[in-house]
């Protein structure tokens, strides 16, 4: 079984030392992730790479009950870190990759760059968008701020299949 505290470290410039490409996917219970995360494992099944699987903690309503606040909380960690898990499986099952997981809270945007600052060995960020109307709200954000960005961007179209992931990734 994947834990949650299997983050891997990596040192600045990985690639250029020659040492494997790192996907970050962004895992949550949606289509477009789970085309990111097939793209990104077979990308870094067919590089030598691995995949990192990043599960986000959607930042909770404020209840002015504490207990009720840490409660909703709790399990809304809960879920993200049974579906990292879930993801992590599956990977392992189906590539033989053992992807470094990680679980962290916050805002979408803010937690990505924190993370791909924490982990300079990342050479691309997968995600995955809508197959109808807004591609999604990390696809938006980090479209339009490419150019900040410390790793390549890779963008799943949303109306491609399994079949067509595996025959271009």
């Amino acid at each position: 079984m994947v834990g949650m505290a299997n983050e891997v470290q990596g040192s600045p410039g990985a690639e250029a030392q020659g040492k494997a490409r790192v996907y970050l996917v962004i895992m949550d219970d949606t289509e477009e992730s789970s085309r990111a995360l097939r793209f990104a494992a077979r990308r870094a099944v067919r590089t030598g790479g691995t995949v990192h699987i990043l599960a986000l903690v959607p930042k909770q309503e404020f209840v002015v009950f504490g207990s009720i606040q840490a409660t909703i909380e709790e399990e809304a960690r809960e879920r993200a870190e049974d579906l990292a898990r879930s993801a992590a499986g599956s990977l392992a099952n189906e590539s033989g990759l053992e992807p470094a997981v990680a679980v962290r809270a916050g805002s979408g945007p803010q937690v990505v760059r924190e993370y791909l600052a924490d982990h300079p060995e990342v050479s691309a960020l997968v995600l995955g968008a809508a197959a109808e109307g807004n591609p999604g709200p990390l696809v938006t954000h980090f479209t339009s701020h490419l150019g900040q960005l410390p790793c390549v961007l890779m963008i799943v179209p949303g109306g491609i299949d399994e079949r067509g992931i595996d025959s271009f990734s």
